[in-house]
């Protein structure tokens, strides 16, 4: 069991989410996640990532902060923008609800990252920003010993 964290800050560009799924999925490896809980957490990371790219700033460039937290067999990541905000968390959470359908947005951000992860939070205010916690547990695997490994073959 260890404790371990990161902190990333990124400017709100597209081209910036990959990057930012692709650092925190190194980060998670240390927990020694399955490829589908790597998938979730990427996917997730992803969905938060874009949605202030896309909601937070409008047509203007700003910051997205992302920090990476290890727990024991957890992992919290906070994405957080310093934008306009969410006037009502509530609705947005719901599926299919977007505030740019000129952008042919699904609206399923939030509900995608509530279904790959095991908790969401999402924090706003008004012109203040928005903070989306992700959280995941990781299952713990045995380690195999050689003799074992062997004897699978």
């Amino acid at each position: 069991m260890h404790n371990n964290y990161v902190y990333i800050k990124i400017p709100s560009l597209s081209v910036n989410e990959s990057f930012a799924r692709a650092a925190v999925a190194a980060f998670c490896s240390s927990l020694n996640p399955t490829m589908s809980e790597i998938s979730d957490i990427k996917t997730a990371v992803s969905e938060a990532v874009t949605n202030a790219v896309v909601h937070a700033y409008e047509d203007e460039i700003g910051e997205i902060e992302i920090q990476c937290r290890i727990k024991g067999q957890a992992i919290e990541i906070i994405v957080e923008d310093f934008g306009c905000g969410i006037a009502d968390v509530e609705k947005a959470r719901e599926p299919l609800f977007t505030t740019r359908p000129e952008l042919e947005r699904s609206g399923m951000g939030f509900s995608v990252m509530e279904s790959f992860m095991d908790e969401l939070v999402i924090l706003s205010e008004k012109d203040v920003g928005t903070k989306v916690i992700l959280r995941k547990k990781i299952a713990e695997k045995k380690q195999k010993t050689l003799n074992e490994e062997i004897d699978e073959e």
